[in-house]
């Protein structure tokens, strides 16, 4: 992270930029922020790592390390192929070959924080929420709580997430429908990529989601817990990295416009639907394991 945040720093100031377009003024506020992000990485690493983290509010720890697992978790299977992605991508664009060794330790930074977080996470949860987390998928106690509640958004994400899957997984296969036909070119490897991840987790997402809102489908919570909590933060982190191809600082998206818009501010919705129900079932599961007479409607 620490690498990924100087760079970030010196960006901010446009200095040592790949490109004089990174050298104006919105570049230097998109690196500004992601400085601001990454520092925010720094913040949570502390507080996994000391008692006064504890204490900290739960969104305050939650909705960082959402979109933060949501972005990167997916991408560590693809790092191997997105980095000398990233890397031919910019080179086409102009940028100087010194462009290389810096995407590397962003790259490297990236990969790090991806694996580092969601263990971090993990260790935080089984300290502050030691009863919440583990076991099996039913934890037994009175039928109720947000139950009837979560059922139905449930089941209209999981349709919502199939179709988006099948959409994406459609194009990263080779499909034109829906694209714009005068910017085939614009299918690189990296847009490939990142439309076959969105697929899978998208697909991976149905399930999960399903499984935590019924109760049935699986033996123990953690394995659709943990999908569902990356695949709804990576819906909903890519879709807003998707609306940097709205101002200029992404390479235009083959999509037409209204496919674009579609699958964007689908996925963003599907994305906070699929964490608010994972959010109740959390709530229900605390209040079986704490206070079981507590938990009926």
């Amino acid at each position: 992270m620490t690498p990924y945040l100087l760079i970030k720093v010196v960006w901010s100031f446009g200095l040592l930029v790949p490109t004089e377009e990174m050298a104006g003024a919105d570049w230097r506020v998109v690196n500004a922020v992601t400085a601001l992000l990454a520092a925010v990485g720094v913040a949570l690493a502390l507080a996994f790592t000391r008692p006064w983290g504890e204490r900290l509010p739960v969104w305050l720890v939650a909705l960082p390390v959402w979109v933060g697992t949501g972005l990167l978790v997916p991408m560590l299977p693809l790092a191997p192929l997105l980095g000398p992605a990233a890397m031919s991508r910019d080179q086409e664009a102009g940028s100087p070959d010194f462009w290389v060794y810096e995407q590397v330790l962003v790259m490297v930074s990236l990969v790090g924080v991806g694996v580092g977080l969601p263990l971090a996470l993990v260790g935080y949860a089984r300290a502050r929420w030691p009863h919440a987390l583990g076991g099996p998928l039913a934890p037994g106690g009175p039928v109720g709580g947000t139950r009837r509640l979560r059922v139905a958004p449930a089941r209209a994400v999981a349709a919502g997430c199939v179709v988006l899957g099948g959409v994406k997984g459609y194009w990263a296969a080779g499909g034109v429908v829906g694209l714009d036909a005068g910017a085939l070119e614009r299918r690189d490897l990296w847009w490939h990529l990142l439309s076959a991840s969105t697929a899978v987790w998208a697909l991976a997402g149905a399930w999960a989601v399903l499984v935590l809102a019924t109760g049935r489908g699986a033996r123990r919570f953690v394995p659709p817990m943990a999908v569902t909590w990356v695949s709804s933060g990576m819906l909903f982190a890519y879709a807003v990295y998707g609306l940097l191809t709205l101002t200029g600082m992404q390479q235009p998206s083959p999509e037409l416009p209204l496919a674009a818009a579609a699958t964007r501010e689908g996925g963003m919705v599907l994305g906070v639907t699929m964490g608010l129900t994972l959010l109740l079932v959390l709530h229900d599961r605390h209040a079986v394991l704490h206070d079981p007479r507590g938990a009926s409607a």
